[in-house]
């Protein structure tokens, strides 16, 4: 599928709605755009939240640690050894 499409002074450049559809692209989804020897190239860009840990956060993940190691140690049962039988000597 072939579209024209205008750049503004902006930069900007719409796609038309029929060329967005038929590549499954919305709002707010992403783009790389890229030259090749063709001309330029636009694909779609993979994009995966990533948080950062602050201080603050890092905290809190070790006071959960500690809560959930004291709850742990709180309910686990008391292990019991199997007592072994007796060996014959064989002497």
């Amino acid at each position: 599928m072939k579209a024209n499409v205008t750049i503004t002074s902006r930069g900007v450049i719409t796609l038309p709605a029929k060329l967005r559809q038929a590549l499954g692209l919305k709002a707010e989804d992403h783009l790389i755009a890229e030259t090749t020897p063709e001309g330029l190239l636009l694909r779609p860009a993979i994009t995966m939240p990533l948080e950062m840990y602050t201080p603050e956060r890092v905290r809190e993940f070790d006071a959960a640690e500690q809560e959930l190691a004291a709850y742990l140690g709180a309910k686990a049962p008391a292990v019991k050894r199997a007592k072994r039988p007796k060996r014959k000597s064989t002497r």
